[in-house]
């Protein structure tokens, strides 16, 4: 009797052990496979160019590399000389364009009151008149060319688009620029986010507005967000299409198919003055369902 008793407790506190295991082995899968979080998502931000709408010489660099810029702020300046004269001499055109407007205009009126007359024929009433509108065209020509000329004077100060942080900016005096060309990158301060990339077995369990507990590799802190927006499409691999043709599908079939991950867009909501947001940092971010 007693070892039946020592057998059977044996035998329960196997079963009690496997059982546990079992329920802790689903629990691991249910949180590795189902579970809405990831370690792969990255600190981005939306970035632009700073390139400058004319061409010449730098003659004055007014920030440094990962400076911080309010909107508005003069980044660089482009030698204005050349810009100058070419005001100059708008200016001047303008002038004259104007003062032959003005007398085309007066020979108009006289032909016109000749014509009243009978002392002017019709064919020289109709050339006046086609002269003091050719006048009036060079005369608004001029007036866009002086424009122009403000205007390329005027963006020979290079200012910054947006708030933001320059990087990668490593621009001297008198190096010589290109209009179009880039010298750097300013990052915008206000669209920073975090795109986590998560298998499409839980999407599921992602829905817009879920807080999600972001945790940013080297920081101690973890940071508050919330899902903003779920990419609408993500490259098809196995097939190519050109215009005004078929579609190009791959011919084999892999039976042993991956998860492939979709971009889900994370906006923060407040983040700790510790926490320093760099675009491309890695983090792993875990989403709470509205339910929790």
């Amino acid at each position: 009797m007693k070892n039946l008793t020592i057998t059977s407790g044996r035998a329960l506190l196997t079963l009690s052990m496997v059982g546990c295991a079992a329920i802790l082995s689903w629990h691991l899968w249910s949180f590795y496979m189902e579970a809405p979080w990831t370690r792969d998502a990255h600190v981005r931000a939306d970035i632009v160019r700073l390139a400058p709408d004319i061409s010449g010489p730098v003659t004055e660099v007014l920030v440094s590399d990962n400076a911080q810029v309010e909107k508005g702020t003069a980044l660089f300046r482009i030698e204005t000389d050349r810009f100058e004269l070419a005001l100059r001499e708008a200016e001047a055109q303008l002038q004259s364009t104007k003062a032959a407007a003005e007398l085309a205009r007066i020979d108009f009126e006289r032909y016109q009151l000749l014509a009243s007359r009978e002392a002017a024929s019709l064919k020289e009433r109709q050339h006046a008149e086609s002269q003091m509108h050719q006048a009036d065209a060079a005369y608004q020509s001029a007036l866009a060319a002086l424009d122009l000329a403000k205007l390329n004077l005027e963006r020979t100060t290079v200012k910054a688009p947006s708030s933001g942080t320059i990087t990668n900016f490593s621009l001297r005096r008198g190096n010589y620029i290109s209009a179009g060309s880039a010298v750097g990158v300013l990052v915008e301060r206000e669209s920073i986010y975090i795109a986590g990339y998560f298998e499409e077995t839980k999407l599921p369990r992602i829905h817009i507005g879920d807080r999600v507990k972001i945790d940013i590799m080297g920081e101690p802190e973890s940071v508050m967000g919330h899902v903003a927006g779920i990419a609408a499409g993500i490259e098809d691999r196995e097939r190519s299409d050109s215009a005004g043709s078929l579609a190009s599908v791959a011919p084999t079939f892999s039976w042993v198919r991956l998860a492939q991950r979709i971009p889900v867009r994370i906006d923060f909501e407040g983040v700790p003055d510790a926490v320093r947001l760099v675009a491309g940092r890695t983090a792993t971010v875990s989403v709470e369902p509205k339910d929790n």
